[in-house]
């Protein structure tokens, strides 16, 4: 019975949905614990002090340091080996991921025109959660076309690139030159040690860790640290004769971080940010200004963005249609692409720092958006896969 057991968690935690499912339960479990008896020790919890930083900061800034870490690794091994090793690769996605910045940003700033204030949360709506999106997919099983999860794959790494890039660009302030000598100087270290060859990850990861104090301290958002990280991180052994990537630092270090990230990490930052009160939740809190600017902009304008420039790229020949799908079948996915948990939230965040109540709207438009995208998505893509299977 215990091996059973054992082997079913196993089966479960190596499938392609685990992620996706556990950061679901782990938002739906703030969202219940924000509204019952123990909401008060759940946010008092998170504003506690450890040394000098709150419980919610230790998570936000150095946990979600590693998550980024993580993305930095997947998109530079992307980029160099994999599924955007080539201009006909990255094409189709890359052009997506660029309408599914630019449509949701638009709706954003349409539905908040009048409230110059909110205007800074354009780019809440534009990221698509991949263990969101990807588990989902995951639940419709076999039937999903490989073509349609490479291109959905590409397409989220794309799109965590775009958050990484706007968070860098628009959501850095108050930059302290002293400090950013000090991460320069931790930059040159990683690029001596990466010119040496140097193989072992302990002191990549010892630089890394110097590194994400000075940028902390920097003004710029110290998760960046951890994909600054990942750039470094050598792919290749440079073992003469041998062109097998799996003993390289960046594959190891990726293998090794993929479980916690996914169950342990991304987790915490679900459970510790999606909390929000319903108390005095109605209808008109979700028509406010920017709840409804990010709902749309995730549900309406991340499908329209990706499908419209996915169209576009494919008539003019700049790209082809993913093998196996079909034109519905890349729309219904184009509707997945709006589920937006992790990087919507982190960058919401970011937006109003000092706006705890904008904050909590935020959340709640993320939330609608996501789940709108998702369940929608779930049940036109699973329609579309049901017909075809009917039909051969």
């Amino acid at each position: 019975m215990i091996r059973k057991t054992l082997t079913m968690t196993k089966a479960f935690l190596d499938s392609e949905a685990a992620g996706g499912l556990i950061l679901m339960a782990a938002a739906a479990l703030a969202l219940i614990v924000a509204n019952s008896s123990l909401s008060r020790v759940y946010f008092e919890s998170l504003h506690h002090h450890i040394g000098p930083l709150s419980l919610l900061h230790w998570i936000n800034d150095a946990l979600m340091a590693i998550f980024f870490l993580m993305v930095g690794l997947e998109i530079k091994r992307e980029a160099l080996t994999g599924e955007l090793s080539t201009w006909p690769k990255r094409a189709l996605p890359g052009l997506a991921a660029l309408g599914g910045v630019i449509a949701p940003a638009v709706i954003y700033q349409m539905v908040n025109r009048a409230s110059p204030d909110s205007l800074r949360g354009w780019a809440i709506p534009t990221a698509t959660d991949i263990a969101f999106a990807l588990g989902v997919l995951a639940l419709l099983g076999s039937r999903v076309p490989v073509g349609l999860k490479i291109f959905l794959t590409a397409l989220a790494i794309i799109d965590d690139l775009a958050a990484v890039l706007i968070i860098a660009l628009f959501y850095t302030t108050g930059l302290s030159l002293p400090m950013l000598a000090g991460a320069a100087g931790c930059l040159l270290g990683l690029t001596i040690l990466n010119r040496l060859h140097v193989k072992a990850l302990w002191p990549y990861l010892l630089v890394g860790a110097v590194l994400w104090v000075f940028v902390f301290q920097s003004g710029i958002h110290a998760t960046l640290a951890g994909v600054a990280l990942a750039l470094f991180i050598p792919l290749h052994t440079h073992k003469k004769g041998s062109d097998d990537d799996h003993a390289s630092p960046l594959v190891r270090l990726e293998h090794a971080l993929h479980k916690p990230v996914a169950f342990l990490i991304v987790p915490i930052f679900g459970f510790a940010n999606a909390g929000v009160s319903l108390a005095g939740f109605s209808s008109e809190t979700l028509l406010q200004p920017v709840p409804l600017g990010v709902a749309l902009g995730l549900f309406l304008g991340k499908q329209l963005g990706v499908f419209s420039a996915c169209v576009i790229a494919i008539k003019l020949r700049i790209a082809a249609l993913p093998a196996g799908t079909s034109w519905a079948q890349l729309y219904a996915l184009s509707i997945l692409t709006g589920i937006g948990f992790t990087m919507s939230l982190f960058i919401g965040l970011l937006a109003f720092p000092t706006h705890p109540e904008i904050q909590d709207v935020v959340k709640i438009g993320v939330l609608a958006g996501s789940v709108l995208a998702g369940v929608i998505g779930y049940f036109v893509l699973g329609r579309l896969l049901s017909s075809r299977t009917s039909e051969s």
